[in-house]
């Protein structure tokens, strides 16, 4: 069975059931993608479109505390339709007939094509709810009703926003989780010794907690450069319609339905003081992702730090990761380092949104930005792709790192690289003959020091304790000791 609907471009034949229409379904066909579009994005919309009509609701009952129904120039709703609006706009917040939202995330059109399917899921579902059929669009209607005192341009992006604002939340959760493991990481090595590289060559005497320290210090930033994203698009062009100027909106619906999204949604949303900006220019959406970017930056660097140094490559290992899965399904018995390969290919997805945003955000042109449905895609693509990439190395990596602490201090005293905390005691040239003797002979430094003879076997034992070799660099007593 099916039901027709017409534009003014033709007819389109429906299936009778379903809550889409024409306009969700000419996009289809126009953009044959199969990109999902976001659920977030469309419970957000959800949530928009909720604000809109409970604004539309007390805007009637303002008129009509002060004046008769029939002296009002506007054609009001009845409440019954109102009702029905509201809870159909509650139900999509909550991803319900999500399997009817048909457009996908890549298409042109500005995000009409987005806003009109949700329109259309809204009247359908109206309908239903006042026992009509769906497509009985005279009784409601997908632009005059669930579309009021709203324009694609006002409604698209400040839902994005709001998707946005509580995946960043869940971001910023996920980073501070995983700081509290490697900080845990952090505390367990104190005082264990290792070799520091510089050029992937063995360079200084270091420890395991300096490496974790690092990756601390890097994730609090992350943490704290996240928490400042919602500063910068919290602001909306909601009510602004369709350039921002608020055009065909009364000022009552203008001036209110940022604070009941604000109310809806819990959220620091504020109202622009200059919608024209906020509906033209995309700049917030590029410095945020570019924080997201350098988040991503910092999850590269670990996780490649922690492949290597758990690799074959490196010979005697002193760090094993978890074994997650089988590695191969002709070599038996190899394991691959899976979720650090993930983390790297999820950042690197991560540098192509950027990269995307960017270029599309200078697309802009004149009052609109037509691209802001792959912005927006990219965008939370890249929110969630670091949610899952923090979230599986606290689960899957970093919960069971194992250092072996022994070989990691052996392998630092049979590594010339030791020779450097020499330097103040005996002087670069002696601590090169010590270094050159120890890769000759093969001997940890103690032994290549009893034939060398260089410095006092006590003092060179105290000069390379733990606590000494990770001080904050040395002071004259030092030397006279």
């Amino acid at each position: 069975m099916a039901r027709i609907e017409k534009d003014f471009l033709g007819e389109v034949r429906i299936n009778k059931n379903s809550l889409y229409g024409i306009h969700s379904l000419r996009a289809r066909e126009n953009f044959p993608d199969n990109t999902p579009f976001h659920i977030e994005w469309y419970k957000a919309i959800g949530l928009t479109k909720l604000a809109c009509f409970m604004t539309y609701e007390n805007f009637k009952k303002a008129i009509l505390e002060k004046h008769s129904e029939k002296k009002v120039p506007l054609n009001l709703f009845d409440d019954s339709i109102i009702a029905a609006l509201v809870e159909s706009a509650e139900e999509i917040a909550e991803g319900k007939y999500f399997n009817h939202f048909i457009v996908p995330a890549i298409q042109g059109g500005a995000g009409t094509s987005i806003n009109m399917n949700v329109n259309e899921i809204i009247a359908n579902e109206a309908l239903l709810k006042l026992d009509h059929d769906p497509g009985e669009y005279i009784l409601i209607d997908p632009i005059e009703h669930a579309n009021i005192y709203q324009s694609t341009n006002d409604v698209i992006p400040t839902s994005l926003k709001v998707a946005a604002i509580k995946l960043l939340v869940e971001l910023e959760e996920k980073i501070n989780d995983l700081r509290f493991d490697i900080e845990a990481l952090e505390n367990k090595s104190r005082n264990k010794l290792r070799i520091a590289y510089t050029q992937m060559q063995e360079a200084v005497p270091s420890s395991y907690a300096m490496l974790f320290s690092s990756y601390n210090e890097a994730l609090s930033r992350d943490w704290w450069r996240v928490s400042k994203c919602f500063e910068r698009i919290k602001v909306v062009n909601l009510g602004g319609s369709a350039i921002g100027t608020g055009i065909s909106v009364p000022r009552y619906f203008i001036m209110e339905v940022v604070s009941a999204l604000q109310r809806l949604t819990n959220l620091p949303i504020t109202r622009s003081e200059n919608m024209h900006d906020a509906t033209s220019n995309m700049d917030s959406l590029v410095e945020v992702h570019a924080i997201l970017k350098s988040h991503a930056v910092n999850l590269e660097k670990m996780v490649s730090d922690i492949r290597l140094l758990a690799s074959d490559v490196v010979g005697s290992r002193e760090i094993t990761i978890p074994q997650k899965q089988i590695g191969s399904s002709i070599m038996p018995g190899k394991v691959n380092p899976v979720i650090p390969e993930f983390v790297i290919s999820a950042a690197h997805k991560v540098y192509t949104n950027d990269s995307l945003i960017s270029s599309l955000s200078a697309q802009g042109c004149l009052d609109l930005n037509a691209y802001l449905p792959v912005i927006g895609n990219a965008l939370l693509e890249s929110i969630k792709l670091l949610i899952a990439a923090n979230k599986t190395l606290k689960e899957n990596l970093f919960n069971g790192i194992e250092i072996d602490n022994d070989r990691a201090e052996d392998r630092l005293y049979s590594s010339p690289a030791i020779t450097t905390a020499l330097s103040p005691y005996i002087g670069y040239n002696k601590a090169a003959d010590l270094a050159k003797e120890m890769k000759k002979s093969k001997k940890d430094i103690f032994r290549a020091n009893i034939k060398l003879k260089l410095i006092d076997p006590d003092r060179l034992e105290q000069i390379l304790a733990p606590q000494n070799l990770l001080k904050m660099g040395f002071t004259l007593k030092d030397i006279i000791e």
